[in-house]
């Protein structure tokens, strides 16, 4: 049973050393292909995709990237993608759905850019169209939340058949930042937000947004990179093997009532 508070969470998952995706992408796929660019604009260092192997089937892996140090962190825009990465993202997932390929996406973002460039390029739209048409993808997706999973930004490429969290990873629809200084006008207050987000794995797993939890070894994961990276991998091979043997209407059904679920409450 994971004690830790939503706060304590958010401070291990941002500890410098955690795995990011560079760290689980050879521990999880061979003949790992990456490819670039939107066809639109251009190329998002905050969106990894492309093409590899999981136990020898053939997977599109999209996943947003966080850096190991200052330099990497500045290549990927700290994790926070612009419309161009959305766009790579989603054409990465019709050319998956093309020739049958199941999608990986891997999410670790405190949230979308929220720059004037960004908007200007049109970020709600994009993410939008991500929402639209993840929905309807005609190819299994899974999705699988690293560490943080910060407001439309994550869901853009959360819309997927099975969504698991790693036991720390946090799923919010706004950052316990950007929570308190919209609620209280003081982002210092985040601590406050944290509590009140209802973010935590376990959490989202009685909400019903969450479907299953993927255990750290003890301390977090950067403790045993090898052994999180194992636990990934079952699950991902678990749920393509079964996904996979599921008829595509079926599974788009199971899909939208999944998310038509999501928010019903009881007064």
């Amino acid at each position: 049973m994971n004690n830790l508070t939503a706060w304590e969470r958010l401070q291990l998952i941002r500890t410098p050393g955690r795995p990011t995706v560079q760290d689980y992408l050879p521990r999880l796929f061979t003949d790992f292909t990456e490819l670039h660019g939107d066809r639109l604009y251009g190329d998002d260092g905050a969106i990894l995709g492309g093409i590899g192997r999981l136990n020898g089937t053939p997977v599109t892996l999209i996943a947003q990237v966080k850096g190991r140090n200052l330099k990497e962190n500045q290549a990927s825009n700290f994790a926070m993608p612009h419309p161009e990465g959305y766009r790579k993202a989603l054409r990465l997932a019709r050319q998956a759905e093309k020739f049958h390929r199941p999608v990986i996406c891997l999410i670790d973002t405190p949230g979308a850019f929220c720059g004037i460039d960004a908007e200007n390029r049109g970020q709600g739209e994009a993410i939008a169209q991500n929402l639209a048409e993840f929905m309807t993808l005609r190819t299994p997706v899974i999705s699988v939340i690293l560490g943080e999973g910060g407001s439309g930004g994550a869901l853009a490429l959360g819309v997927c058949d099975t969504l698991a969290m790693l036991e720390n990873a946090l799923y919010s629809v706004i950052s316990p930042r950007g929570f308190a200084s919209i609620l209280w006008k003081d982002g210092s207050r985040e601590k406050d937000a944290c509590a009140l987000l209802h973010m935590t794995a376990e959490e989202l797993v009685k909400l019903g947004v969450n479907d299953h939890i993927i255990p750290e070894p003890a301390g977090g994961a950067h403790n045993d990179i090898d052994k999180i990276s194992a636990n990934i991998h079952e699950y991902l091979s678990m749920q393509i093997e079964r996904n996979l043997q599921k008829d595509i209407d079926l599974l788009l059904q199971e899909r939208y009532t999944k998310f038509r679920k999501i928010g019903a409450v009881r007064e």
